[in-house]
């Protein structure tokens, strides 16, 4: 079943928050000195990144 334009548009709109969430975890993570910590924020990067894979996923 073929999207419409406004979820179209919702599409691109989470695809891009969740890069930028991805990018800014990364720095978090980069800036961290406690490893724990350090490594919460890549996890999350990560997770995000995956995510992100998915919502392109919806538009092929």
């Amino acid at each position: 079943m073929p999207i419409n334009k406004q979820e179209l548009q919702n599409l691109r709109h989470l695809i891009g928050s969740h890069e930028t969430c991805a990018n800014k975890l990364e720095q978090y993570a980069k800036q961290c000195s406690d490893p724990q910590c350090k490594q919460m924020f890549q996890q999350s990067a990560q997770s995000a990144r995956q995510t992100k894979q998915k919502l392109l996923s919806f538009l092929d």
